[in-house]
């Protein structure tokens, strides 16, 4: 058994309960960050608006691991909405670093959540960690989220993060619109959706706890698929038809968000992640979404 430590901030989302469970399963010891008081052995509270976190609940910890963040769906992204998205991720992150630079024990590795939103709608280019950024909001999120992650004193991981497909999470309204016999492609359906499946987004990350990367890392499946293509492959496998059409025009009516979450075109391969020898559970949009609806690998 081992008697590694790990701490997490938000491990109660779609992501932090698998990783949590993961983590526990092979012996590792987890303290949960929560925004209250604690109630548990295993929970630390702490206050990301008022940059509240005691350095020991760090100190000496194998990992540090943040997956904080307000939702990027809530959508229209208004004008609080997007303050929202930019402080639940600049607040947390900060009041990480600064408790890991003054840890009496640094913490061996900080992983910092991060999101392929950095690469902005870039076509049909092939996209990697060494790719500049991109434009829009999401772009200008990210890249001062990873600014804030780089200051801390101990090797220093951004999870560049795709489309989870899971039981949950982004994959949920499409479900359920499919489920509905409302299955459509969205815009002209040849953009590129980088997605991941939940459990290769969870084995990853447990990788890099141990991997030597550090900075930009992209997490996103090996084998890059067009929007319809996971669209028409998900109503193929929930048996529903594929007929509809979102126009890019009424996609557009949701102003940023729209464009930026639905059209934009981010053909990303995980080269950093797969030269340092992680093999995907899941290689294809089949396999990803077969697994996300059945639990099975085909």
């Amino acid at each position: 058994m081992s008697n590694r430590r790990a701490v997490i901030a938000g491990a109660s989302g779609f992501i932090g309960r698998a990783l949590v469970a993961e983590l526990t399963g092979t012996g590792w010891s987890v303290t949960r960050l929560v925004r209250r008081p604690a109630t548990r052995a295993d929970e630390v509270s702490w206050d990301p608006a008022s940059g509240t976190l005691d350095p020991a609940a760090l100190s000496g910890a194998d990992a540090v691991i943040n997956l904080s963040g307000a939702s990027i769906s809530q959508i229209p992204w208004t004008r609080s909405v997007r303050e929202s998205i930019v402080a639940s991720r600049r607040e947390a992150t900060t009041t990480l670093v600064t408790a890991i630079n003054l840890a009496k024990v640094v913490p061996k590795v900080f992983l910092s959540g991060s999101a392929v939103g950095i690469y902005g709608d870039r076509a049909d280019a092939e996209l990697t960690e060494t790719s500049a950024r991109g434009a829009g909001f999401l772009a200008d999120v990210v890249e001062g989220w990873e600014a804030d992650a780089s200051r801390a004193t101990c090797r220093t991981v951004f999870l560049r993060t795709g489309l989870v497909l899971g039981d949950g999470g982004a994959l949920a309204p499409l479900r359920l619109a499919t489920m509905f016999f409302a299955g459509a492609r969205v815009g002209s359906g040849q953009q590129w959706w980088p997605w991941i499946s939940h459990r290769d987004e969870v084995r990853a990350i447990v990788h890099l706890i141990d991997s030597k990367l550090a900075g930009a890392v992209n997490l996103v499946g090996p084998t890059p698929a067009r929007s319809v293509e996971v669209t028409r492959e998900l109503a193929r496998i929930m048996k529903r038809p594929h007929l509809f059409v979102i126009p890019a025009w009424a996609i557009g009516l949701l102003g940023d968000a729209g464009r930026e979450l639905l059209l934009a075109s981010q053909k990303i391969r995980a080269t950093a992640l797969e030269k340092d020898g992680f093999v995907f559970e899941h290689r294809t949009i089949t396999e990803a979404l077969r697994w996300a609806i059945s639990g099975t690998r085909r």
